[in-house]
């Protein structure tokens, strides 16, 4: 049986990593896998590195470079603008990637654990940027539910939880948007909360009805205006990864 899998490409920025381990923290390469986007179907994937969190006996990848993690955080990287401050540091690649627009003119990075901190200065990710880029950045240890900048964000990109969606993450969004002033937001796993109300309103997922959901959610999220087919995108992210068990965001709260 000959396999009709594509390898899996992007135009956007993946740093060199290396195997690295620390006390809780681990990065790993995985020479070849399968696995399947955020919206599109499975690829095959060389050279995957992931970063493992180690709780005690229990492990959680964290962050990886697979095509979800790429595709799911890939409309924040090419639409960033001005300054730009970057919830969660993870691997580094989403704000590297904002760093290399030459709109983005400024990137923070707010990162709580000093031991992400560490294993990206150790892979050198930033310094793996063009000069101009990597002189964008700035690295902050702080927690991105109260950090506030020394001068508004024109965008937010904020990927600070290791599942793709969970209940308080609106509220928490709001919060990052209100301290730091940001224009425009995007935020991993919005496109699970949209399709989920979709689902619960039982309304189609087209453009109609995502402005209006958008439009509850009070929150300048970047896709309806610039992607246009961000609801047949969403759609398809949702039947790859969202469940029916979830509880639904609360568009009230806050």
């Amino acid at each position: 049986m000959t396999s009709t899998l594509t390898l899996f490409q992007t135009d956007l920025f993946r740093p060199t990593y290396r195997p690295w381990k620390g006390e809780r923290w681990e990065l790993l390469l995985a020479p070849m896998l399968i696995c399947k986007g955020y919206w599109s179907e499975a690829m095959l994937v060389t050279d995957m590195a992931g970063l493992i969190r180690h709780d005690g006996p229990a492990s959680r990848t964290w962050m990886s470079m697979t095509p979800m993690e790429i595709e799911s955080q890939e409309i924040g990287c090419r639409f960033a603008t001005g300054h730009t401050v970057v919830m969660g540091l993870g691997m580094g690649w989403a704000a590297a990637n904002a760093a290399l627009r030459p709109e983005v003119t400024r990137v923070t990075v707010v990162e709580l654990d000093p031991e992400v901190i560490a294993v990206n200065a150790t892979m050198d990710v930033f310094g793996q940027l063009p000069p101009a880029a990597a002189a964008k950045v700035t690295l902050v240890q702080g927690d991105a539910l109260a950090y506030t900048p020394d001068e508004p964000a024109d965008t937010l990109m904020a990927d600070i939880w290791q599942p793709l969606y969970g209940d308080n993450r609106l509220e928490q969004v709001r919060r990052m948007r209100d301290n730091t002033g940001a224009t425009r937001v995007y935020y991993w796993g919005q496109e699970m909360d949209i399709a989920h109300s979709a689902r619960q309103l039982g309304l189609p997922l087209d453009g109609a009805s995502v402005a209006s959901i958008v439009g509850d959610m009070r929150l300048p999220l970047i896709g309806p205006a610039e992607v246009a087919n961000y609801p047949e995108l969403i759609e398809r992210a949702a039947r790859n990864w969202l469940r029916t068990e979830r509880t639904p965001p609360d568009y009230t709260a806050g």
